[in-house]
């Protein structure tokens, strides 16, 4: 699997935490939001804890790849000062600048996995307060020029971390005001520097600072902007899918009895009949018709007629093994039924029953010629072990059957035989 699958698999999970779709507050509060202008953009409630989910892992990520390379070019630039500078000069910096590797170690271990917001909101600033101090410490300790270089070494990490941290507004302005007051403080300490100097130089990089803070903040709008028309989307898509399963639902029932008609038991016959045959070499067929239908719409009316039909369907679908089985609407007041993996004993036996739970309906027929309720006609047809035959083939054998069973005499289950 590929990181961007992986990726796309996290988003979907984060996202079904809240059913967006249903959600009438997510989807207002999505809709206001994109309505006005961009940058009042400002969430919150369950759409700010969607959104700070879903940028969760990459935040970490960064915040941890952060951590470890400051803590690796601390050590780096220590060793190299041992190395080039005089011990006079070098050796003062090694206590201040040796607790920034495990402060940053530590923070990049708790932003490992998903911890409550307030503790890993709490060490991050804690812990960046640490490091800038880290480096500031190291500058005064060892004095001279590397005084203001490393105060404003100490400004560039700052300002790293509030650029590339996608974090909330108040921790990266809590980071950069201890980076600013970190700064003014050093400065007002330094021997080389008067009073008006410093105040000069920490305006100036406060300036930048804010401009970096402002830049910080248009790019996090832009990523919830993003969200939230994501959110809509996912809502639109949603939709759509179940416009679509509507349709399909429709195209595939009949609208009076609710059970598969007769184009979808066409378009789907074939898979069936490759699976059915495949799995297990046989699969039965029934044609159901009611008896004297034509005679019952005459005498009481198309509307009875239409509540016999839905009966009639009713029971026949009873009869079915979950969703092995299948049954459809073929016309008028006709039924297929298709039963895979079954043979001749089995067959007769389920239209026996559907037969008799038919006559046991008593549902009022006064116009048959058979008896004074409804009945039904079912002619089978199996296809056995060895014998290769099409679906319309066996389905013409089950008409066969069912045309005998209606002039023999109706209400009865006839088989065709070989021969027939």
């Amino acid at each position: 699997m590929s990181r961007m699958d992986i990726q796309e698999k996290t988003d979907s999970a984060v996202l079904g935490q809240f059913d967006v779709q249903n959600d009438p507050f997510i989807l207002v509060e999505v809709e206001r939001l994109l309505g006005g202008r961009t940058r009042d953009i400002y969430l919150k409630g369950k759409i700010s804890a969607l959104f700070r989910d879903r940028i969760w892992s990459q935040t970490a990520k960064i915040i941890r790849a952060w951590m470890i390379w400051v803590a690796l070019l601390d050590v780096l630039t220590l060793a190299l000062n041992l190395l080039m500078l005089p011990r006079a000069v070098a050796l003062p910096m090694l206590l201040p600048g040796s607790f920034l590797p495990p402060v940053a170690l530590g923070v990049a271990i708790v932003w490992r996995k998903p911890r409550a917001i307030w503790l890993q909101t709490a060490v991050l600033i804690v812990g960046m307060f640490l490091i800038l101090l880290s480096i500031a410490l190291v500058g005064a300790s060892a004095g001279g020029e590397f005084y203001e270089r490393h105060l404003s070494i100490m400004l560039f990490v700052a300002i790293t971390a509030v650029i590339i941290f996608a974090i909330p507004l108040a921790s990266t302005i809590t980071i950069a005001g201890f980076a600013l007051g970190l700064y003014l403080v050093f400065q007002l300490q330094n021997p080389n520097l008067e009073i008006a100097s410093s105040l000069d130089a920490t305006l100036f990089f406060t300036i930048g600072i804010i401009a970096t803070i402002v830049a910080r903040r248009t790019m996090t709008i832009l990523a919830q902007k993003t969200f939230l028309l994501e959110l809509r989307d996912r809502r639109r898509v949603n939709q759509l899918a179940e416009a679509n399963a509507r349709l399909e639902h429709l195209a595939r029932t009949d609208p009076l009895t609710g059970i598969a008609n007769r184009r979808w038991m066409m378009e789907t016959l074939d898979h069936l009949w490759s699976r059915s045959t495949k799995n297990s070499g046989r699969v039965a067929m029934l044609m159901c018709d009611i008896d004297d239908f034509k005679n019952l719409n005459d005498r009481l009316g198309h509307a009875e007629g239409d509540r016999c039909l839905i009966k009639v369907a009713g029971i026949v679908q009873s009869h079915m093994r979950g969703e092995r089985d299948h049954v459809a609407r073929y016309g008028g007041e006709e039924f297929l039924v298709v039963l895979p993996g079954i043979g001749e004993r089995e067959a007769l036996a389920v239209a026996e029953r559907i037969r008799e739970s038919i006559e046991a309906a008593a549902l009022s027929n006064p116009s048959t010629r058979v008896s004074n309720c409804v009945t039904l006609s079912i002619g089978v047809a199996v296809q056995a072990l060895g014998d290769s035959i099409s679906p319309e083939q066996l389905q013409r054998r089950a008409d066969m059957a069912l045309y005998r069973a209606k002039q023999i005499g109706r209400n009865r289950v006839e088989l065709h035989r070989p021969g027939d």
